[in-house]
């Protein structure tokens, strides 16, 4: 008997917008998905499948896009939206993540605030996210499935790594050790802390447990957070890993203004001269934020092929300074973009932060012709995140073999109404509002803008009630913090003291 597949499915009469090599735009056309991966594309593709289709949606004045891709987060701070001022780096991470240890939340609240950002991201027409995610003191196999299961229910692609310090917290910076009182300081030795080995077991478990999970759907990433932040040891067992399996290596390098003092005190050279002379960088390398760059920093990442991760609203947000774009652009550094976590962003729009970056930089030369344009943006989100993760031709893109991971948007909304310029309106007036329908790996995870798998409503209201419960706890976190802010702004009063060799910031 020809019986449909229970995977098969035709969407039909969209407008499809590819982001293929050709940036092809089919004024109305279908797309046939089967066993997770796009069959076929194009004009009358549903009517000449040769095999009955299980499900079917009618989506004329529908633009059928790419699920969109956001290539830097971390879940943890999912339900930290709005809890904190903006800040500079080292001051925000005292109250986002304690130096001194803490008992840690569980993996119930684990699970539940990674299944709130998914959710939230979904809605949003993001379909894969790059999770760096943190653990709070430790990391433990629990905290590890927490997360993923996470990931798995909601429907959503995610590629996770385990982001986690296990150096002392006043190694990570330039003079913060002789500032800090004898107390602190012990404090800080005393704080939980994870060999390297230690940490590699667990990378073995999560690679072994949930690297092709759920149809392919989720995948291991791997990161040392920053190499001022790890042991020697750690960073080249992540490396050969990395390279061995050929998973996409988180790294943050040169954010702040502070960093690049760190290097120069620390290792005589930048951070990102460093890693190269390490022999550590390498195309699997993903370096977020990269905005304290030089030419040499810049023309080692193109060398080794890395890719840069752009977090334009994070940036804004703690004050650190105006990625080097067109530099890295014209270099040929290929450039993904991501949303940074929740309390540095307080959203997970990643729309906002695509017209983020195509205004940014218009601050950055007088030359016009240099700014950036919707479709070079669009590249980057989709090309340059595809890239970074690793999975270049099967994310990203409307095309036969492709994954189908697919949003529709409604044409109707006032975001294209009336439609003058597709890539222009898609960057700088959708906000994630006229998403219909979204599929992840040719499931319909979204269907008239209702989630087809969770309970949202039942799961926002278990948030609300956990963070009211723990307000006692973030009291307490929040005064450990403000007991050590003192000695940390002075570090950085210590740090704008020394000369760096660019200018990132606006300051008069």
């Amino acid at each position: 008997m020809n019986t449909p597949s229970p995977r098969a499915l035709a969407i039909v009469d969209a407008r499809i917008a590819t982001f293929d090599s050709a940036r092809r735009v089919l004024p109305r056309g279908d797309i046939v998905v089967e066993d997770g991966r796009i069959a076929a594309i194009g004009p009358g593709a549903a009517a000449q499948w040769p095999r009955p289709l299980a499900s079917r949606i009618d989506a004329g004045g529908m633009l059928a896009i790419p699920g969109l891709i956001n290539a830097h987060f971390h879940s943890p701070g999912n339900l930290m939206k709005g809890m904190l001022d903006g800040l500079p780096l080292e001051i925000f991470m005292l109250y986002e993540v304690p130096p001194v240890g803490d008992d840690g939340d569980g993996e119930s609240l684990a699970e539940l605030r990674t299944m709130i950002g998914a959710l939230e991201m979904l809605e949003r027409g993001i379909t894969t996210v790059h999770d760096d995610a943190y653990h709070v003191p430790t990391v433990t196999t629990g905290g590890i499935d927490a997360i993923l299961r996470a990931y798995r229910d909601s429907g959503m692609r995610a590629a996770v790594a385990i982001d986690q310090p296990n150096v002392v917290e006043y190694d990570k910076y330039p003079f913060l050790r002789d500032l800090l009182p004898e107390a602190e300081r012990r404090a800080m030795e005393a704080a939980p802390r994870q060999s390297g080995g230690e940490l590699c077991a667990l990378y073995d478990h999560l690679i072994t447990r949930w690297h092709g999970a759920a149809d392919g759907r989720l995948s291991a990433a791997l990161s040392i957070s920053a190499p001022q932040r790890v042991t020697h040891d750690y960073f080249a067992a992540l490396s050969e890993m990395s390279r061995a399996r050929r998973l996409p290596f988180n790294v943050h390098m040169l954010e702040t203004r502070l960093q690049r003092v760190l290097g120069d005190r620390k290792y005589g050279r930048s951070l990102v001269r460093h890693v190269a002379e390490l022999g550590f960088l390498d195309e699997n390398m993903l370096v977020i934020h990269a905005i304290w760059v030089d030419d040499t920093d810049i023309r080692l990442l193109r060398e080794a092929g890395c890719t840069v991760a752009h977090n334009p609203v994070c940036n804004l947000r703690l004050g650190s300074g105006i990625q080097p774009y067109r530099a890295l652009r014209d270099a040929g550094v290929p450039v993904a973009i991501g949303t940074d976590e929740m309390c540095t962003d307080d959203t997970t729009n990643l729309w906002f932060v695509m017209k983020t970056a195509a205004m940014l930089h218009t601050l950055t030369t007088p030359d016009y012709a240099r700014w950036p344009r919707a479709g070079e943006i669009l590249d980057a989100m989709y090309r340059g995140g595809a890239r970074a993760l690793r999975q270049e031709g099967r994310l990203g893109v409307l095309a036969e073999g492709a994954a189908a991971d697919i949003v529709l948007l409604d044409l109707a909304t006032a975001a294209f109404t009336p439609l003058n310029d597709l890539e222009r309106q898609l960057v700088h007036c959708e906000d994630g509002s006229s998403v219909r329908d979204v599929i992840v790996g040719g499931e319909i995870v979204i269907r008239d803008r209702r989630h087809q798998r969770v309970d949202v409503a039942a799961l926002r209201a278990e948030a609300r009630r956990i963070v009211e419960a723990g307000a006692d706890r973030v009291e307490r976190l929040r005064r450990d913090a403000a007991r050590l802010e003192p000695h940390y702004r002075r570090m950085l009063e210590l740090a704008a003291a020394e000369s760096v060799p660019m200018r990132r910031r606006l300051d008069p």
